[in-house]
């Protein structure tokens, strides 16, 4: 089926006009065999929206935690220097709100964040949580310096095979993993929500001091196409640890996101599940067009989650009545690319008129 093509009220129209984009059949590999369920909740307190987001689908969340042996939260800390770019300490807060009458513990606080993950706790506050939640026994780790890895292959710009080490924590069986995300206009990959923070924060980066320096981020920054592509890849290989997403927009970004745009009050939180669904909802109370989120789509096109709308109960307040249109990236242009024909080589090379007679002679 198609998604409905559109483009959202407020938002710049890229320079390639939509009649030039082709349309990109969402062409299921494997169904989402079922309807997904999406809180959404909208007030002027972002601790309890965060809380009531979660309390509305506890009946879903409350037996996948019971399997589990700890928790493991993954915010959203790509530098603690912006604090609209990252996972707010209240954000967390209305989480550990949910769990301190769910869990024992222990939880744990883990990132892996593009700067000094050890310096970003501290700056925003989020070591204060440990002793505010002592039943908990609440740690926070850096993924960058435990250094434990599973690894997967990706494609790079080239589309050959490139191995990425990923955090080993986010791949334990034992742990519940919350996704504590933000909504953001984001520069390469249109926005980012929950699937893009739990996948760009599995990969580690040396810290500093350490020689040689490396960084398995980068190798997600490989074109506009292969990066939504090995954001898949990736999504596929983390689902089956994934608990709950929550996403946070009580202060959304629009604009040049993920760390230089500008604030919008949406007041609102997102929780599911379904972490594609999750977003699919994020997506439309940005008033983003959900065709042009690739690695979402992939996503959903391989069995992952729900991202048709039509088969999602947003549960709380209604979408007509929080969606604000985000202004996106000013390279939203090139970033819609990944949308166009690939014009490397001619699509039939080895079937090109002129060399038939050298095949068959």
């Amino acid at each position: 089926m198609l998604l409905p093509s559109r483009f959202a009220r407020g938002q710049q129209t890229p320079v390639f006009r939509s009649s030039a984009l082709p349309e990109t059949p969402l062409e299921p590999v494997r169904e989402y065999p079922k309807r997904s369920t999406v809180s959404l909740v909208h007030g002027e307190d972002r601790r309890k929206n965060a809380y009531e987001a979660l309390m509305a689908i506890d009946h879903e969340i409350r037996p996948l935690l019971k399997r589990k042996k700890y928790v493991v939260i993954k915010p959203n800390l790509l530098t603690g220097r912006v604090p609209l770019a990252v996972t707010h300490a209240d954000a967390l807060r209305g989480i550990l709100d949910y769990l301190a009458p769910r869990s024992k513990g222990p939880v744990v606080i883990a990132e892996s964040s593009a700067r000094d993950t050890l310096e970003g706790y501290e700056v925003l506050g989020y070591n204060r949580l440990v002793s505010e939640y002592p039943s908990l026994r609440l740690s926070l780790v850096d993924l960058n310096r435990e250094k434990r890895y599973e690894t997967i292959p990706l494609i790079d710009f080239d589309i050959h095979v490139s191995p990425v080490r990923l955090a080993a924590r986010l791949f334990d069986p034992d742990a519940f993993i919350i996704c504590s995300a933000v909504l953001k206009a984001h520069n390469f990959m249109v926005v980012t929500l929950s699937v893009k923070n739990m996948v760009l924060g599995a990969p580690p980066h040396s810290v500093e001091g350490e020689t040689p320096r490396w960084n398995e981020k980068r190798k997600y920054h490989v074109g506009v196409r292969a990066a939504h592509y090995n954001m898949f890849l990736t999504a596929q290989k983390m689902l089956p640890n994934w608990g709950v997403a929550l996403i946070d927009g009580f202060e959304g970004m629009e604009g040049n996101g993920p760390a230089r745009g500008t604030p919008v009050p949406s007041r609102i939180a997102i929780a599911s599940t379904d972490f594609i669904a999750a977003d699919r909802v994020g997506v439309e109370a940005m008033g983003v067009n959900p065709d042009w989120v690739g690695y979402i789509r992939y996503c959903w096109q391989n069995g992952l989650g729900q991202y048709d709308l039509s088969k999602i109960d947003v549960i709380g307040a209604s979408l007509a009545a929080v969606r604000k249109p985000y202004r996106l990236h000013d390279d939203i242009n090139l970033e819609l690319q990944w949308m166009g024909p690939m014009k490397d080589l001619p699509p039939n090379l080895g079937f090109r008129r002129q060399i038939i007679p050298k095949i068959f002679a």
